[in-house]
């Protein structure tokens, strides 16, 4: 996915249809000059509704769309005809997205299923006719209702991506490049930080016909939950993760404490993403050799699962994707 087309946040306008208004309507024939009222009821205002879609993976399609404004009700006519409903406008979304009240901030509803929907402004209810209001003592009013007005107000659409596994990790700690090895995703990859501006997505085929979603998410920095560098802009995605992997490189200076760091950032941000599966990948493992694997493992966490991988060279793929779908299934 090209990071020029991954979109995860718009804002937009939104204005739902005004109700018809209901008919005042009485009833006239050559046999009966003097009818009764017969006003029908106006239509509904159309609504305003967010659609799942999996085939969507980003917002692109909705970048440029400042303005979504829905069809009003038509009036009600004689012989107690209802008029007819505005036109619903649907905004289809990828599967992961949220909608916010620009205002408040508010979270109004998740959409995570395909055909999913939410009305999220509904359109104005329609007048009703004078036929409602004929009693014992009034049996001619001239009058009916309005339909109701429209609503109107801005809404912030937010990705947070649905995947199995999430990539955590620093700039350059080799996320993308496993990416593109164990999946048919093409990232970016380059020799220099924040390479990854937007999430990568790939499907990771297992035995048979298995396979699962891995995430490779823009690389934390320290102080990424107040905001800095990328900051919370990818950090949301990690949310959606059933498992997170997090990627060091071998020739860091100190891995346990990077994991620290690491783990801290999600903490601050979020402590409910401590209660996700964890996996530890070093990676850039293609110059060590076997001894030099068991002496550094002693010094990492002992109850964190680990395993030493190469992108390059594919050592210990394979059993990464063992304790991948383990965790996934556990």
């Amino acid at each position: 996915m090209a990071s020029s087309s991954f979109v995860d946040y718009v804002k937009i306008y939104l204005r739902s249809g005004q109700g018809g208004a209901g008919s005042h309507h009485f009833h006239r024939s050559k046999s009966t000059p003097r009818g009764g009222p017969d006003g029908g009821d106006g239509g509904r205002g159309g609504h305003i509704i967010v659609k799942g879609n999996q085939q969507l993976w980003t917002m692109l399609h909705l970048r440029y769309t400042k303005h979504i404004i829905a069809k009003e009700g038509e009036g009600g006519s004689k012989a107690l005809s209802t008029g007819a409903n505005g036109e619903d406008r649907y905004i289809e979304v990828p599967l992961g997205t949220i909608v916010r009240d620009a205002e408040t901030g508010e979270i109004e509803c998740e959409v995570t299923a395909h055909g999913e929907t939410h009305i999220i402004v509904p359109g104005g209810r329609g007048g009703l006719g004078n036929d409602h209001f004929k009693t014992s003592t009034n049996q001619a009013p001239r009058f009916a209702q309005p339909g109701e007005p429209f609503t109107e107000c801005w809404k912030i659409f937010e990705l947070k991506i649905l995947a199995d596994v999430g990539l955590v990790g620093f700039p350059n700690a080799g996320k993308s490049t496993l990416l593109s090895v164990i999946s048919a995703a093409k990232p970016e990859i380059a020799d220099y930080p924040f390479t990854t501006l937007r999430p990568n997505l790939g499907i990771v085929p297992y035995y048979g016909d298995k396979s699962f979603v891995m995430a490779d998410i823009p690389g934390i920095i320290e102080g990424a939950h107040e905001g800095k560098g990328l900051g919370v802009r990818f950090l949301r995605h990690i949310e959606r993760n059933s498992v997170l992997l997090f990627m060091i490189p071998a020739d860091s200076k100190d891995i346990k404490k990077e994991y620290k760091i690491l783990l801290n950032e999600l903490k601050q941000f979020n402590p409910e993403l401590l209660n996700k599966g964890r996996l530890l990948a070093v990676t850039k493992c293609d110059m060590l050799d076997e001894e030099m694997m068991k002496q550094m493992k002693k010094e990492l966490p002992r109850t964190l699962p680990t395993v030493f991988i190469s992108s390059h060279t594919r050592l210990g793929l394979t059993a990464l994707k063992d304790l991948l779908w383990a965790q996934l299934n556990a």
